[in-house]
Parts: structure tokens; C-alpha cells; sequence
């Protein structure tokens, strides 16, 4: 129903917002990582899901697209509420998450209260296919990562070695996907032999 909300933020907590825009102030509930990105603005754009149940509407908001898509995944799996995927959100970043799911790490998903045994394979089982297949490269790798030093340092070094940049960082986003971040010199390395 509502793609993103654009506007003011009124009131800041570590688990909702309040953002004005257009004289109507919406209450919306978000993710430690979302509050973090949030802490220094004054105003925002926050990409929204609305769970509807019985007794509520509940507005949920993400910094980006790629939280947001994460968290419709994690909904979907069988036992995996919003509030559950809200707090695996708080607890690792979108980032984490895929490399968890992708790598099979469920020892790293039941470290978040609540997710136990069962519920870190039932996760990993139906999700890391979809995050393996799914090209998340335009958004959560390059959307994190261009913020990182040294992913952009890589870049700028291959482009100078004499390499195309779109294939520079089509190669780097597979590295950090499968690897996470790493040293600059290790990224170069890498990609010099995917390349």
C-alpha cells in the first residue's frame, strides 16, 4: 500500500519513528540498524511494509530497499513473524544476514533471542537459494559496500590497472557477497583473478 514515507522525523526511538509529512504523522516500527542509519537526520525516506492482522495495522520501515527486502523474505518463511524478522534485523545487518543464510550459518541466526534450532535451518533451508540466486548486487552490495572505503579504493585501483569499472564491481560484489568485507589489497587480489 505504501511504498516509502518522504518527511520530517519527529520523534526517534531505537524501536519506532514518528514521521510527519503533509500534516499527518506516521507511527512506524523499525530495526536497530534502521534507527542507526537514522541517528544524525533530521529528515528521511523510510521504504514501508504493512503487516495487516485482526487486531492491527502495524507500519514497518527500512533505510533501504534491501532491509525491506530481506525482511519480506524472512515473513515468508513458515514460523517467521514480523517481529521476529525485525529482531534478526536488529541483530545483524542485512549484510550479515545474507552471508549467513547463503554460507549455512545457522549457529550465527540462533545468537538472536528467539531463533532456535529449528527455526535457523527452516531459514537457511528457504531462504539461501534465493538470496544465492537473487541478484542482490544493485542494492545490498553496492548499497553497503560503495560506503565502504575500501570497496571504492578497489574500484579506483583496477579501473587504473586498466580493467572496465561496471566489471570491477560486478566482480568485488561477488567477492563481498561470498567473503564480506575485506582489506583493500585482499579485494584487489581477489578480483584480479576473477577478472
Amino acid at each position: 500500500m505504501f511504498a516509502f514515507i518522504e518527511g520530517i522525523l519527529v520523534e526517534k526511538n531505537p524501536t519506532n519513528v514518528v514521521i510527519s509529512t503533509h500534516g499527518v504523522g506516521y507511527d512506524i516500527y523499525i530495526s536497530l540498524y534502521t534507527f542507526d542509519k537514522l541517528k544524525d537526520l533530521s529528515e528521511c525516506r523510510l521504504y514501508t511494509h504493512l503487516s495487516i492482522k485482526e487486531d492491527a495495522h502495524v507500519l514497518y520501515g527500512f533505510f533501504d530497499e534491501t532491509e525491506r527486502k530481506i525482511f519480506r523474505h524472512l515473513i515468508s518463511v513458515s514460523g517467521v513473524g514480523a517481529s521476529t524478522a525485525r529482531l534478526i534485523l536488529s541483530s545483524l545487518s542485512p549484510e550479515e544476514i545474507m552471508q549467513t543464510i547463503t554460507s549455512g550459518n545457522a549457529n550465527r541466526l540462533q545468537a538472536v533471542k528467539g531463533i532456535g534450532a529449528k527455526s535457523a535451518q527452516r531459514i537457511i533451508l528457504e531462504l539461501k537459494d534465493k538470496f544465492t540466486k537473487e541478484d542482490f548486487s544493485d542494492s545490498a552490495i553496492s548499497g553497503i559496500s560503495q560506503k565502504d572505503n575500501s570497496y571504492e579504493e578497489a574500484v579506483a585501483a583496477l579501473v587504473m590497472l586498466g580493467f572496465v569499472k561496471s566489471a570491477s564491481e560486478k566482480a568485488l560484489d561477488k567477492i563481498i557477497k561470498a567473503d564480506g568485507k575485506q582489506p583493500t589489497e585482499v579485494l584487489i587480489r581477489k578480483a584480479l583473478q576473477m577478472l
